[in-house]
């Protein structure tokens, strides 16, 4: 059993306990943009 004095060292995947995809930059870039695009025509109405 583990010493509960001693800290436990991790490797950022295990610490994340998965794998990231890297989906995130193009789903707020598009969601950025969309939202620019419906505020602009909401405007000009």
């Amino acid at each position: 059993m583990a010493n509960p004095d001693e800290p436990t060292h991790l490797t950022g995947e295990r610490a994340r306990a998965g794998a990231t995809p890297h989906m995130t930059r193009y789903i707020l870039g598009i969601s950025l943009v969309l939202v620019i695009v419906i505020f602009g025509i909401l405007l000009l109405r």
